[in-house]
C-alpha cells in the first residue's frame, strides 16, 4: 500500500464521522433577547438562540459558503491530527495550494491535501440532477501544476515534491428555508486525477475541472485512466499566461538557475560555498 492510500484511507476514515456543525452566524444582541440565559444542551441552545434572534442565516453564494464549509472540515480534521501520533501539518492560505499539508513519519514525505465544496444541482421543482451545480476546480493550471519544478508563492514547496496530492469533496444540497444552508451532507475522499475531467471548470479563469458526475466523483471515475496521461493532457494545455504570471515565471527560473550557478559552482570548488 502506497502512502498516498494510507492516507486516503485514515482521511475517509476521519471525514466519515464529519457532521457540518454551523447552525447560523451569531448575533451578540437582538430586539428579542433576554437575560439571563440558561442552556442545557446543544439543542437547547440552537433552539434558544434562534427563538431570540441571535442566529442569522448563514450566506446561500456559493463561494461564501464554501469558505464557512472548508474552514469547519479542516478544524476537523485538525483535531484528528493533533490526537494522532507521527502526524505534522501546516495549514494554508485561502488563496494559496494546498489547503493542508502533512508529514512526519505516520506517512513519510509530504502530502497536500485540498478541500473543495460543491452544491448538488437540482431541477426546477427541487429534484437532485446526481451532478454538481459547477465542474469543482481541481488546480490552477497556468502556474505552480503547469511548472512543478518551481516554488511559487502561495504554496509551500514545489508543487512536484509532494508524495501524494488529495482531494476532499464536500458535497450537499442547499437548504433555502434554514439558517444553516447544508443539507445531506457527504464527504468524498479522491486523488484529483481520478476525478479529473478534459474541460476547465471556468471559460474565464485557467482552472482544472473534474467531472460533475457525482457518482463518478464518489467512485474515481475520472476521464484519464492514468495519472501519465492526466499531467500529460493539462500540462500541455494552452493556458492563457497574464503578464503577472509571466513576470513571476520568469523571477522563479532565474532564481533557480542562480541556485544552480551556485551549487555546480560549489561542486566544482570555487568559490562559491554550499553553506554560504
Amino acid at each position: 500500500m502506497t502512502s498516498a492510500d494510507m492516507i486516503k484511507d485514515w482521511l475517509r476514515d476521519i471525514c466519515g464521522r464529519y457532521k457540518f456543525d454551523v447552525r447560523g452566524a451569531l448575533r451578540t444582541d437582538s430586539p428579542d433577547a433576554n437575560w439571563p440565559i440558561t442552556i442545557t444542551d446543544p439543542k437547547d441552545l440552537e433552539e434558544k438562540l434562534a427563538a431570540r434572534g441571535h442566529l442569522l442565516p448563514l450566506p446561500k453564494e456559493p463561494a461564501a459558503l464554501a469558505n464557512i464549509i472548508e474552514v469547519s472540515i479542516i478544524d476537523f480534521i485538525l483535531a484528528a491530527i493533533t490526537e494522532t501520533d507521527g502526524i505534522e501539518y501546516q495549514r494554508g492560505s485561502e488563496r494559496g495550494y494546498p489547503d493542508l499539508e502533512i508529514f512526519g513519519p505516520r506517512f513519510g514525505g509530504y502530502h497536500a491535501i485540498d478541500i473543495k465544496a460543491a452544491r448538488r444541482a437540482v431541477t426546477t421543482k427541487g429534484v437532485a440532477t446526481g451532478r454538481t451545480q459547477s465542474r469543482i476546480t481541481l488546480y490552477t493550471g497556468n502556474t505552480y501544476f503547469k511548472w512543478p519544478n518551481l516554488h511559487w508563492p502561495g504554496t509551500f514547496r514545489p508543487f512536484g515534491d509532494y508524495n501524494s496530492h488529495l482531494d476532499i469533496l464536500v458535497i450537499y444540497t442547499l437548504n433555502d428555508s434554514s439558517a444553516w444552508r447544508v443539507d445531506d451532507l457527504e464527504v468524498i475522499v479522491q486523488e484529483p486525477w481520478r476525478i479529473a475531467s478534459r474541460r476547465r471548470s471556468s471559460t474565464t479563469r485557467e482552472y482544472i475541472g473534474a467531472v460533475d458526475s457525482i457518482a463518478a466523483l464518489r467512485d474515481g471515475r475520472g476521464e484519464f485512466d492514468k495519472p501519465q496521461d492526466f499531467y500529460s493532457f493539462w500540462r500541455g494545455f494552452q493556458f492563457k499566461i497574464s503578464a503577472q504570471v509571466s513576470n513571476q515565471l520568469n523571477k522563479l527560473m532565474t532564481e533557480q538557475q542562480a541556485e544552480l550557478d551556485r551549487l555546480r559552482e560549489a561542486a566544482q570548488g570555487g568559490f562559491g560555498a554550499l553553506d554560504s
